[in-house]
Order: structure tokens, then sequence, then C-alpha cells
């Protein structure tokens, strides 16, 4: 059994100060940050580390000066911005891989997201033998539940760390993580 982290999205506009900040988005950062800054935790539990992000180009209806919060948003994480960067105290370096999401349409999984060299985060994962996922990010309800939902469709035995993860309102975040947990993820 192989573990990877998987980190949704845990990026500045998704926290608070951010174009469409999630409440707990510091809070989140901040234990995602000492959990992967902890060498034990690094070394024993996680063989990788590996990050989405939202990294959009011209995502179409995706954005609107009227969005409706369910398809359409306003701006956020423009390739290239602080936006769309890694929020501190999240440590990048610290990151094996990345994947980015959305240039040109809405992307909420992770699943759709690409590395550097351009594979699929699901093929790099079992490239790298992983077959269990502890996932945790933003947001519950949208880039975490659809992620989630992917990987347990790819074969993984995914975790959710419920306390690592922050929902754009609680009912929608509660709803997700119950989605999740009848798909097939446990919610630690």
């Amino acid at each position: 059994m192989k573990t990877a982290l998987l980190l949704v999205d845990v990026q500045n506009d998704f926290c608070p100060g951010g174009n469409l900040a999630t409440a707990r988005g510091d809070e989140v950062a901040s234990k995602i940050a000492e959990l992967i800054s902890t060498p034990d935790s690094r070394t024993r539990d996680y063989v990788a580390t590996v990050a989405t992000q939202d990294w959009h180009i011209d995502p179409g209806a995706h954005f609107s000066e009227k969005p409706d919060f369910v398809d359409s948003w306003p701006v956020h994480c423009v390739a290239d911005t602080y936006g769309a960067e890694i929020r501190g105290p999240v440590r990048r370096d610290l990151i094996d891989q990345f994947f980015k999401k959305g240039e040109y349409s809405a992307a909420y999984s992770g699943f759709e997201g690409k590395n550097a060299d351009g594979a699929l985060l699901g093929d790099w994962l079992r490239e790298q033998g992983v077959t269990h996922l502890d996932v945790c990010g933003i947001a519950t309800d949208y880039c975490v539940r659809a992620t989630v939902l992917d990987a347990l469709k790819e074969g993984f035995e995914v975790r959710v760390l419920r306390g690592m993860c922050s929902p754009v309102d609680d009912k929608g975040g509660a709803d997700a993580l119950q989605a999740m947990m009848d798909a097939g993820a446990e919610i630690v």
C-alpha cells in the first residue's frame, strides 16, 4: 500500500482576502503546512505530496460579472497571478508535483489537472505505485468533492481529512462529506 497526500486548491483566491474566499481557508492552509512540514509524516506516511491548482487562462462561462455561484463564478485563480499561488504557510518546496486545471474550461476535479510534463494526475499517481490517497483542501463542496469522487472512480482508496477541508458553506460542506462517504471514501 502506497499513500499520497493530495492537496486540493489551497490557493490565495480561496482564502480570506481572495476573490472566492472560504471562511476556514487560512486555518486549513496552516494545518496542512504543519502536516507536510513534519518530517516523520512526509517520510513515513506519504510516498508523495501533490497539489492541484485552479489555473484559469480563459475558462469561458466559468467566469461571470454576474455569477450564479453554481456554474459561474467571479474571476479567480488566473494563471500566473497572486490569486492562483499556493497559500502560505504551505511550502511549495515540500510539494512533489503540481497539477494545474481549468485553463480553458471549468475544471473542478484534480483529476482533470496536468503536471508540467503533461501527465494527468491519475496517470502520474499510478506510475508512482500509489493506491491510497489522503485528500484535503478547498472547497469541500466543490473541488474536494469532485476530486474525491473521481479518485474513487479511478480505483484509489480515499480518506478525506475533514479537519483540513474548508467549505464554501457549512451545509454544502456537510452534504459533500456525506456524498463522498456514500461513494466509498473514509471521512476522518
